[in-house]
């Protein structure tokens, strides 16, 4: 699922398919469930071109429900926290 995914963001000249080093699911199994994917890739190029491609899945129709970010630490995550909390204390006024 992951490669499909990675060759629909690539160019038709790129190869980042073949990039993929290791493939994780997250989460506790589930059936009705989705659960995360942790891709691991081989070089830091592949991941920034497929996530400056990532928009290419919203018109995709398989693929539109896919969503690609990059790993975060814990303290990113909470700059981020609070970074969308006063967006949306600016977006209120």
């Amino acid at each position: 699922m992951a490669k499909t995914v990675i060759k629909q963001v690539q160019d038709s000249t790129q190869e980042f398919d073949q990039e993929v080093e290791e493939v994780i699911r997250l989460g506790r199994y589930s059936e009705w469930g989705r659960r995360p994917m942790k891709v691991k890739m081989r070089s830091q190029v592949a991941v920034e071109e497929n996530i400056a491609r990532k928009g290419k899945l919203a018109n995709d129709v398989d693929h539109k429900e896919i969503w690609i970010k990059r790993d975060m630490n814990l303290e990113e995550r909470e700059k981020e926290k609070v970074l969308r909390s006063e967006a949306k204390k600016k977006k209120k006024k």
